[in-house]
């Protein structure tokens, strides 16, 4: 992939290529080569069409796809241009010009949803509102930055049908919370996009700037794009009109958070003569799997024509559908599968295990630590939002936003320096409307009666603000977690103690190697790529299996991937079974599943599961029969080609059609089938019906005879 070859590209490939003036759309089916060709376009306009890096920008959505697509540009022209995420975009541009905007400064500090939460907790409290009704606000303040709206116009619309009486308060609360975020020089996430679609619409010499210099845009995942972010587009190519995007309806997973590939049709009617190419061939997948990925998204109508996946390989080893008696027996399967094909010769990080929710990990975990199967967790509890980093984050950042008392208020009293709500109101009132850090760094807070408790604390703020000045970035932040006595804290020899330890060792790796890589790392970048990172910038390590919602898995691949808790009400979620367009983004999600997957697929449900505090029979997922892979009247697992049974090898189990057999935990019953291979027979058990096992690993033994 390092040379620049565009004769490597396919047909449909090179239409797309050489098509480099105007608006040109490509919908690209899962793993039909779209980097390689984002890649060879950019180096294309720079090689072949004499245009400068400089005025090329390619948009992507998550850091990982941005590190790669940086790095194959590097190796096959040399140069450096300007590839980032939306978000990592707009910090760019608000960090040279959001001083615009009264209130902001360029060092603003940018805030997660933790603090979002805690915000507007204490506004509910403010009115007597219940926080449980956190959620609800939360939602309305996502769907007005979401689609660019102001508060005032968003909540009159819905007063007409909505008859909530907490509205008027959640109005109240979203203009407050705007408010305190400007006090605090601090934006959330929403705030990055929207932020930037402001200075455009207000400032023309800011929209200039960015629209004029970049003659070529590209993105990728265009069907992720919320509202917000289709604007900005829009305006980056107001000047020169050249706007190349690449999108598959068929993977957008995202609309809970905003993303519309609605924006896949709406491109053709607000740009002129758009140029629309198909990619349909796929490079990553065999021909099974590929079956099994077009039976399921055939079955949603909101789609670009009908895109079917295709292959030159070969049709591969056969789906796997697991019937499992419980979420146990559906770990061990797992577990037992991934060592036996560890065996043969695959490698740990070869292997995803992917589930709708993160609550059905559990098991996973017990089921490959009994096999003492390496593994990692993505999309639960991340890293940088362990409470030893968030501090040590907080801390940082009392250096770069003095108005971030959002931070301060996490420190203030970490460790313990007597600090409680109490004393904090009457700091507050102190600094009578001033920023509380800049208050307690001034010469008036020696007079107050609370200098005392927070002398120290100041005075090393003081020191730390001074030694920056002359420190290396890893070393400043070496400084801040000896000073503060972070370490200390955690000096117990229990298990606890040590990871978070641990943690704080790997968070100083972590700067290292930002500075490392950043030819003039600052504090304030780091902070921003801190903020910025995703959980699964970090998936598929070597050494582990990747055990992962779906959601976090988005544009990668692994050679075997087990899809687990196909049942109704967990996989389509239960509130989708009544709402089509969320039935046709839970089939979205497995479409992205089964795609993920290069060589062997599995398939898993279970008949009983413990979930929310109880265990319930569960109903095997109507995505099954869209699969095309399962017989109407009972389960199978089907490990053979969809329409005829690849002749091989045979096992021999020992089991015999007829034998009487007992089973560890679905007890007494006969042998009804066994497939060709011998590897799957179908027993008629006393208590439990027909059940499809796999006869090689199965707890299964001959019943004696009573004589």
């Amino acid at each position: 992939m390092k040379d620049y070859n565009p004769n490597s590209l396919n047909d449909e490939q090179k239409k797309a290529l050489f098509e480099t003036d105007g608006v040109v759309l490509v919908t690209a089916g899962a793993g039909s080569g779209k980097t390689r060709l984002l890649t060879h376009r950019i180096v294309y306009l720079i090689k072949e069409k004499g245009v400068s890096p400089y005025n090329i920008l390619a948009i992507t959505f998550t850091n990982k796809a941005t590190n790669e697509m940086k790095e194959r540009v590097t190796n096959m022209c040399d140069c450096t241009m300007w590839i980032s995420t939306f978000h990592s975009m707009c910090v760019r541009i608000l960090r040279e010009n959001i001083e615009k905007i009264d209130g902001y400064t360029r060092n603003f500090s940018i805030i997660d949803e933790d603090d979002r939460e805690k915000i507007y907790k204490e506004l509910l409290k403010k009115y007597q509102v219940d926080e449980e009704e956190v959620e609800k606000v939360s939602k309305h303040m996502e769907n007005i930055k979401n689609k660019g709206l102001d508060i005032d116009e968003y909540f009159s619309a819905l007063k007409e049908f909505d008859r909530n009486p907490n509205l008027k308060y959640y109005e109240k609360i979203c203009y407050e919370y705007e408010d305190y975020l400007q006090k605090n020089n601090s934006l959330d996430f929403d705030d990055l996009l929207n932020k930037t679609l402001f200075l455009f619409n207000n400032y023309r010499d800011v929209l200039f700037k960015y629209s004029n210099r970049f003659e070529y845009i590209l993105v990728d995942e265009f069907q992720d794009t919320n509202l917000v972010q289709y604007k900005l587009l829009k305006l980056l190519a107001s000047v020169h009109g050249n706007l190349f995007v690449v999108g598959d309806e068929d993977q957008c997973i995202y609309t809970w958070r905003g993303a519309n590939f609605e924006n896949i049709f709406n491109i053709k009617n607000d740009f002129p003569n758009v140029k629309v190419f198909k990619l349909e061939r796929n490079y990553r997948s065999t021909k099974n799997i590929l079956n099994l990925a077009n039976n399921v998204i055939a079955n949603n109508r909101q789609r670009i024509g009908d895109k079917k996946l295709w292959t030159d390989k070969d049709s591969g080893e056969g789906p796997v559908v697991f019937n499992a008696f419980d979420e146990r027996d559906e770990a061990m399967f797992v577990a037992k599968t991934i060592e036996d094909l560890v065996s043969e010769g695959y490698s740990y990080s070869d292997f995803a295990v992917l589930m709708r929710i993160n609550a059905l990990s559990r098991p996973v975990e017990e089921g490959l630590m009994s096999f003492q199967i390496p593994y990692k967790i993505y999309g639960g509890f991340k890293f940088y939002e362990r409470a030893e980093i968030k501090v040590i984050l907080s801390y940082l950042s009392l250096f770069v936003n003095e108005k971030d008392e959002i931070s301060l208020l996490k420190v203030i009293n970490f460790p313990k320096r007597g600090i409680g709500e109490a004393t904090i109101e009457n700091l507050r009132k102190e600094a009578d409307g001033k920023p509380l850090l800049e208050y307690l760094l001034g010469d008036k807070f020696e007079f107050s009666k609370y200098f005392p408790k927070l002398q120290a604390f100041v005075k090393t703020i003081k020191e730390l603000k001074t030694a920056r000045q002359s420190l290396s970035l890893v070393d400043f932040v070496k400084n801040v977690i000896k000073k503060f006595g972070i370490l200390e804290h955690y000096a117990g020899k229990d298990e606890d103690s040590l990871n978070r330890r641990s943690n704080i060792d790997s968070l100083v790796a972590s700067v290292q190697e930002f500075q490392d890589e950043n030819e003039e790392p600052t504090l304030e970048d780091f902070l921003t790529f801190i903020m910025l990172r995703s959980d699964s910038d970090n998936i598929q390590e070597n050494g582990f299996v990747s055990v992962s919602t779906i959601h976090s898995v988005k544009g990668l691949e692994f050679k075997v991937v087990f899809v687990i808790g196909l049942e109704e009400g967990l996989f389509p979620l239960a509130k989708a079974l009544k709402n089509l367009d969320e039935m046709e983004e839970e089939r979205r999600l497995l479409y992205v599943a089964i795609t993920r997957a290069e060589e062997r697929i599995f398939i898993s449900y279970t008949a009983r599961r413990f979930m929310y505090g109880k265990s319930d029979y569960r109903t095997p997922s109507r995505f099954l029969k869209e699969l095309g892979i399962v017989d109407k009247k009972h389960t199978k697992i089907i490990s053979n080609d969809f329409e005829e049974a690849e002749k091989g090898e045979t096992f021999d189990s020992g089991f015999r059609v007829g034998d009487r057999v007992v089973h560890l935990r679905f007890g007494r019953g006969v042998v009804v089938n066994i497939s060709d291979d011998g590897l799957v027979g179908d027993i008629q058990f006393d208590d439990f019906g027909v059940k499809s096992l796999m006869l090689n690993m199965a707890k299964l033994e001959k019943e004696e005879d009573d004589d």
